[in-house]
């Protein structure tokens, strides 16, 4: 069981990122880094369950309307997709090889031609050019890297992750990079010169922090972003299994494995160690953005109808590709009711935490700042609240979504995927995955981490660097949408791309190795 949490219903969102605390500051100078995101997979900028489409990350969305994207740093995963395997390249492959659909009698070809392209996606980052990090002596601004929780961020390094590269074998049955998370960290965290192999993600940050020489300012970094935890209790919905931490463990690189949510007060205990860290590095403003809550994510699909009305939860919560008529308990993987409950509790806790991080930080004069995100996901969660108005608490309200977004046929929501005859017909604010934003969902998140930025008053300028602009500083979705394949051109095969997946999934044990990198 999870740690008591003495609430009174579900955590109310915090409405003023400075949390009525004034902090009197008068900066001079101007910092070098405009900003700098330390993170995991949501920072990163992963989609489909891979990483690949990193200068349309959220730090790198923010950037472009900052002016600075020029200057900001993020690595790349060009080749098969990216790392560790990209659903809709996958899904693109099947639809160029049968068309929109996999009749019956081509299932035997389909699943060889699965196996192959794992096969080559395999070969390509453990054995081919992909397995060639690049060498740079700069330190990257979007420092985030998939599957990190509160424990990585603190200990791992470039040399720790090199050390964990396993030596690489042809497995004709676990078809998935091996090390995939270690493999894509040193394509973030410093190699050059030998020293900085040592550097962990805030050590990072913190060499960014003191680079001051010649800007007159007593910052390196203008705005850091730090979103972790997540992965503290994201796997109970891709496992879809509940295995609380241990004392013994929860802090260890190696032990922490065998548990797929932390109690609260492991959390809090991690996330001590995490803010003395960012508290030593010289940024001007310090953005924490609160843990979703991970059960509303189309990964864990809730079955048979909610509880009751007005419920938050459905009975049982199981793969988006399971249809509620054909869901057998005792067959296929799930989380009940009350294991999403207290899952939720638990992730309430870690906000409190946080909360309580930045509160006595702005008492402190620090100009640290919260990001609600947890709200931002509950106020998009169509399935929990959208549809069902008998469950919204008090405080909710739907989150505008930009006039872009709107005008698009059907507006993008936080169902499952789906599209019919090349077009899509629902979701469209997650990718493939069921866990990660899509590019515009990920612009929804730039325009929030803007917002805060306005409130510290960060300047944001037009792409020539030099044209300060005024209120209100919105994303450019026109633009994203135009990059958001998932949204404008969904896969041909989108209309029976669940069946593909769980197929896939059933045929190949996809997703469990998909996520084990995670």
């Amino acid at each position: 069981m999870a740690d008591s949490v003495s609430l009174e219903g579900p955590r109310v969102p915090v409405t003023d990122p400075r949390l009525g605390i004034d902090v009197d500051a008068g900066w001079s100078g101007d910092p070098r880094h405009r900003l700098v995101a330390v993170g995991d997979s949501l920072t990163q900028g992963f989609q489909s369950a891979a990483i690949f489409n990193t200068p349309l990350s959220y730090p790198a969305i923010v950037a472009h309307e900052l002016g600075c994207l020029p200057q900001f740093r993020y690595p790349l995963y060009g080749g098969f997709g990216g790392l560790p395997f990209n659903l809709e390249w996958f899904l693109r492959d099947l639809e160029n090889r049968y068309g929109r659909s996999v009749d019956w009698w081509e299932v035997p070809l389909a699943l060889f031609r699965a196996r192959s392209v794992m096969d080559r996606v395999e070969d390509y980052w453990e054995r081919g050019a992909g397995r060639t990090v690049p060498s740079t002596t700069a330190i990257m601004h979007n420092l985030a890297v998939f599957g990190w929780d509160l424990r990585d961020a603190l200990s791992k390094s470039a040399d720790e992750c090199r050390k964990r590269i396993d030596v690489p074998r042809d497995d004709l049955v676990n078809q998935i990079v091996q090390n995939a998370g270690e493999r894509a960290a040193l394509r973030v965290l410093p190699t050059q010169p030998r020293t900085a192999g040592a550097l962990t993600q805030l050590g990072a940050a913190a060499e960014l922090g003191n680079d001051t020489e010649g800007s007159g300012a007593e910052h390196g970094i203008e705005t850091l972003v730090v979103f972790l935890g997540a992965n503290n209790a994201l796997r109970a919905v891709t496992d879809l299994r509940v295995v609380w931490s241990e004392d013994a463990g929860f802090d260890d690189l190696d032990g922490k494995r065998r548990f797929t949510v932390w109690r609260p007060r492991h959390f809090t205990s991690e996330l001590r160690e995490v803010a003395a860290k960012v508290a030593d590095i010289k940024a001007r403003h310090v953005i924490w953005c609160t843990v979703p809550h991970v059960t509303i994510a189309p990964i864990a699909r809730g079955v048979a109808g909610k509880i009751q009305p007005g419920s938050r939860y459905f009975p049982y919560y199981t793969r988006p590709w399971i249809k509620d008529q054909d869901f057998d308990v005792g067959r296929d993987p799930n989380l009940t009711a009350e294991q999403a409950r207290q899952v939720d509790d638990a992730i309430d806790a870690y906000n409190y935490a946080i909360t309580d991080t930045v509160r006595a930080a702005r008492t402190e004069g620090r100009d640290w700042y919260l990001l609600e995100t947890c709200g931002l996901m509950d106020r998009l969660a169509a399935r929990r609240y959208i549809e069902d108005p008998l469950a919204r608490p008090d405080w909710w309200q739907p989150y505008p979504l930009p006039s872009a977004l709107r005008a698009l046929s059907p507006p993008p929501n936080s169902h499952f995927l789906a599209g019919k005859g090349g077009r899509r017909t629902d979701g469209g604010l997650f990718s493939l995955d069921g866990v990660h934003p899509t590019t515009v969902g990920y612009g929804i998140l730039a325009q929030e981490v803007i917002n805060v930025m306005r409130l510290a008053g960060v300047r944001f300028f037009r792409p020539d660097a030099s044209t300060l602009r005024q209120d209100p500083v919105l994303v450019d979705f026109d633009r994203l949408i135009r990059h958001d394949t998932l949204v404008n051109h969904p896969p041909g095969n989108l209309g029976s791309a669940l069946g593909v997946l769980g197929w896939a999934d059933e045929a190949l044990d996809l997703f469990r190795r998909v996520f084990a990198t995670l």
